[in-house]
């Protein structure tokens, strides 16, 4: 794999400083509305508005690859960028805000579908995992690293936005320096969101709500800490523990789901997100344990977007595993969208303890969704022999490089191919003309199964 790494290392590099600059600005344009006096509710309108543009992104990217290349494309999203948030600090009123803040989701979303895309293309079947878990790594530590950077200069002047656009301009010159070759981009198969919710409504209704809670996180995390008095060292360290606590807990909790089945560790994590959400709510900022307690929140909060994406792929057939990735992006698009602007809305009505409480809220719908789902089919052994291991797709991140890659139709049917092989093994002789019919004698499977 370290050869894989070191072929890599400029998009590592450079996706590393987009990341950073990405992390400072979420952060900065929070703190920034509050000082210019923007309605609660109107910046959560703002900030909302970068979720979509990343919805968008993930659909248009595609064809601009197919059509020009990785590295042009990367290059053109990452200037765009930079153009976008010099344009915040000129322009600083709600409107141009929110036009600026969906062309810097598209180019996001753009650059994640580049990025997964190309290290698809370099790794292989064997260590496709452990690359992109790298990946995640790089970005997580960039998003967390970037808060700290709130602290460089006064958010009320133009030189963090000036500071964002250099770090993003930065990022591209790794890239256009590098002497491999960018992949070549093939067509995968597309599926609707509508018969995703079909095979696994859990899947579906499990990222969309998690996507709100993680919205409203990054999108309002800023709002309400200054609405709670910190200052800019201790929201900077606020925010970057939700991601310190998703870093370290990520693997356990994945691991936890690939050793006693997904729905039971979906559920324990859902009620224990709300709880601590719920504390965090009324613990005073002021007392020791408090960043503590934001980390092991995020710990909770964060990995339940790699576990909906696992759940739905243990629900799958491997030859419906790529398609499906282009459907969860689109269910996680329309949560982050939506959960920024009910939380904004509830914190304007309530003040800022809405906050903690609207996530708590997610996760609460979440749990029951799960006990749904439960209700409806008995977890047994063989469901937990059966999963595939859970993948880190990270924070906010793009479940993207499933969908977007290069050999991903090959990988699927390796991984079909596998399957077929371990069947003649056992001697199952059951049919597999039907896209289900393999997985009835191997699962026990039912018609509510989907759930």
């Amino acid at each position: 794999m370290l050869t894989e790494i070191r072929a890599s290392w400029a998009l590592l590099l450079g996706i590393g400083f987009m990341m950073l600059g990405n992390g400072l600005q979420g952060t900065l344009l929070g703190v920034r509305a509050t000082i210019e006096g923007f309605e609660t509710f109107t910046t959560g309108v703002v900030m909302a508005f970068y979720f979509m543009g990343m919805l968008i992104g993930g659909i248009l990217t595609p064809e601009l690859v197919k059509r020009v290349g990785h590295i042009r494309v990367f290059a053109a999203l990452a200037s765009t960028a930079s153009i976008a948030i010099l344009l915040h600090s000129v322009y600083v009123n709600p409107w141009t805000w929110s036009a600026m803040r969906l062309v810097t989701g598209i180019c996001y979303s753009g650059l994640y579908v580049v990025s997964e895309s190309w290290l698809n293309d370099r790794a292989s079947n064997e260590n496709r995992g452990k690359m992109l878990s790298v990946y995640m790594v790089i970005i997580t530590l960039g998003m967390g690293s970037g808060q700290f950077l709130l602290n460089v200069a006064d958010p009320a002047s133009a030189e963090l936005f000036i500071l964002i656009s250099v770090i993003i301009s930065f990022s591209l010159v790794p890239i256009l320096l590098t002497a491999r070759p960018a992949p070549a981009f093939g067509d995968s198969e597309a599926m609707s969101l509508f018969t995703l919710f079909k095979l696994s409504p859990l899947a579906v209704v499990g990222n969309a709500l998690t996507g709100a809670a993680h919205g409203s996180v990054f999108g309002m995390g800023a709002v309400y800490a200054l609405q709670k008095g910190f200052d800019n060292d201790l929201v900077s360290l606020f925010m970057a523990s939700f991601l310190l606590g998703g870093l370290l807990f990520q693997w356990p909790i994945g691991w936890l789901s690939d050793r006693f089945g997904r729905r039971g560790v979906m559920l324990a994590i859902a009620i224990l997100a709300a709880g601590l959400c719920a504390l965090a709510t009324y613990w005073p900022h002021t007392n020791t344990w408090y960043i503590p307690l934001i980390v092991f929140t995020g710990g909770a909060v964060m990995p339940m977007y790699s576990l909906c994406i696992a759940y739905a792929n243990d629900r799958l057939p491997a030859e419906k595993i790529v398609a499906a990735s282009g459907a969860m992006v689109i269910a996680a698009g329309i949560g982050l969208s939506i959960g920024p602007v009910l939380v904004s809305y509830a914190m304007s009505v309530m003040g800022p303890n809405a906050y903690f409480l609207g996530i708590a809220g997610y996760f609460g719908l979440i749990a029951l969704a799960v006990l749904n789902s439960m209700s409806r089919r008995e977890i047994t052994s063989q469901d937990v022999e059966d999963q595939a291991p859970a993948l880190a797709p990270g924070p906010i991140g793009s479940p993207v490089a499933a969908f977007v890659s290069p050999d991903a139709e090959d990988y699927a049917q390796a991984l079909a191919e596998d399957e077929l092989e371990q069947l003649d093994e056992v001697e199952i002789q059951a049919p597999i003309a039907g896209p289900d019919s393999a997985y009835v004698e191997d699962q026990d499977y039912t018609e509510e199964d989907h759930y």
